[in-house]
């Protein structure tokens, strides 16, 4: 899966959005946790459309550098 779709392909230069399986394929994690990380309140933003929930890569993206390990710092130093 390639999240750095160009906004130029989308006509309406619209950010991408991925969907839950998506999500779940670039992060190697089973779509359930997707859903369990959603009802803890502790994943990434999602937009829900309808019964769909979408990503927007930019959270996605903010989401992941916000879940860096204080601990694996400390020890390379």
């Amino acid at each position: 899966m390639d999240i750095e779709r160009p906004a130029a392909g989308n006509p309406w230069g619209l950010e991408p959005l991925l969907d839950v399986k998506e999500l779940a394929g670039y992060l190697q994690v089973p779509v359930s946790t997707v859903y369990d990380w959603r009802t803890r309140g502790v994943g990434p933003r999602a937009y829900r459309f309808g019964k769909h929930l979408k990503f927007a890569v930019s959270d996605v993206r903010d989401w992941i550098e916000q879940q860096h390990d204080p601990a694996a710092s400390v020890r390379q130093r």
